[in-house]
Order: C-alpha cells, then structure tokens, then sequence
C-alpha cells in the first residue's frame, strides 16, 4: 500500500509542475493544484486504512490514598492501586 500511494503520489507531482511553464504569475496556481491532488491522495489513503488497535482494561482501576505505619512507627500516607 505504501508503494502504491507513494507511486501515485510522485507521478501527480510531476504531472502538475511539468505541465506549467516557468513563469511566476503560474507557480501558486500549481501549488495549490498540487497540494489539492496530494491531500486527496493522502486523504484516500488514511481513510481507508485500519484502525490502529485499541487496548482497553478489562477491569477498572482507580488510585487511592492508604495509610499505614512505617518501620519507625509514624503513620504516613501512601498512593496504591486498586483494580476491581
């Protein structure tokens, strides 16, 4: 798929820029043509692609504060996670 979108891609842009000649008056009206051309290609393509997959926890958890006493006697306070 990627060398096909590429292929695609690098023959539009040379269709639209050896088309026009040199001139300046032209050159933003074969940007804009080429800009179209590529974001429609690119467009195509990301449209159609799979999307990426998605993990999602087969249970919920949540955080939460716990108390408890440390080796030197003094309660403190710590974050644990809690999955149900």
């Amino acid at each position: 798929m990627n060398k096909i979108l590429a292929a695609l891609l690098a023959v539009a842009m040379v269709a639209a820029f050896s088309t026009t000649p040199a001139s300046a008056q032209r050159a933003l009206g074969a940007a804009i043509a080429g800009g179209l051309i590529g974001g429609a290609i690119v467009g195509g393509a990301v449209a159609a692609s799979q999307p990426a997959p998605v993990y999602v926890a087969p249970y919920p958890c949540r955080w939460v504060r716990e108390g408890f006493y440390d080796a030197y006697g003094n309660y403190r306070y710590r974050r644990v996670q809690y999955c149900d």
